[in-house]
């Protein structure tokens, strides 16, 4: 049988390169992302044409708002009628806000942020288990989130940022104990610093040349590569990996060493 997985902030980045990783093993995938700018941020978001761009052999395409509960359930419901079924659900849609001390961040911003990065897990997370959970016993559903090296140190100027990472992690932990007894297991990955157009914003948000400035900051010396990430998402959604749940798998190039 094909497994079946959800990826939301599909257009680009990390889960983009997620849902690449999915496909080329095999999986029907759903990409899932708002595909439009966010008024209350100040850089470009992924765009209708980037995700449209996945379209593949089993990889099909879906707007929805991770801040809109009714809609993640429609992509849900999309998932469930195209293929029958859900067994992954990947949480993938970030954005980044700051450069000026937490309280002088626009509030608008500062809550963009929050909703997002955080209750956009907690939201899919409601939508998707549901479907895990119709899947026939013994079920292998798993949930992935994407975190961030942010939840565990105080990053300046990106306080909202590592406040939601940090609850996602919680998160996480969370639904790995609720989920316990049902098969499906929830884990999040914590990369570090990606070379994608959150960190270019990152980089301009601090005042720096671009974000390979950033890359002298891991033992790696270098940049991650979104796919380096995609990959360890895609080993967690395996069905064989049912003995690992309420993790946070650091793919950081050594920066939490």
């Amino acid at each position: 049988m094909t497994r079946v997985a959800l990826v939301t902030g599909a257009a680009r980045g990390i889960g983009a390169a997620t849902v690449r990783a999915l496909a080329d093993r095999g999986w029907a995938v759903l990409a899932v992302d708002r595909a439009k700018d966010d008024p209350t941020l100040p850089y470009p978001m992924g765009t209708e044409n980037e995700l449209v761009s996945l379209t593949a052999d089993r990889v099909a395409w879906h707007i929805a708002d991770v801040r809109d509960l009714g809609s993640l359930e429609g992509a849900v419901a999309s998932a469930e009628g195209r293929w029958g079924g859900l067994d992954v659900a990947i949480a993938a849609a970030g954005v980044i806000a700051g450069g000026v001390p937490q309280w002088e961040v626009p509030v608008e911003a500062e809550q963009t942020v929050l909703d997002v990065n955080l209750g956009g897990v907690a939201n899919l997370a409601r939508a998707a288990i549901p479907a895990l959970l119709r899947r026939p016993t013994p079920r292998t559903g798993r949930i992935v989130a994407v975190a961030s090296a942010a939840a565990t140190r105080g990053l300046p100027s990106l306080a909202a940022y590592c406040a939601a990472k940090a609850g996602v992690t919680g998160l996480i932990r969370a639904l790995a104990v609720e989920l316990g007894g049902t098969g499906i297991t929830a884990n999040a990955v914590s990369p570090g610093s990606t070379d994608t157009a959150m960190l270019a914003e990152s980089a301009r948000l601090y005042d720096l040349a671009g974000p390979q400035e950033f890359a002298s900051g891991a033992p790696i010396g270098r940049l991650l590569d979104p796919a380096e990430v995609a990959s360890v998402i895609a080993f967690l959604a395996e069905g064989d990996r049912g003995g690992v749940t309420g993790a946070v798998v650091p793919v950081d190039g050594g920066l939490s060493l």
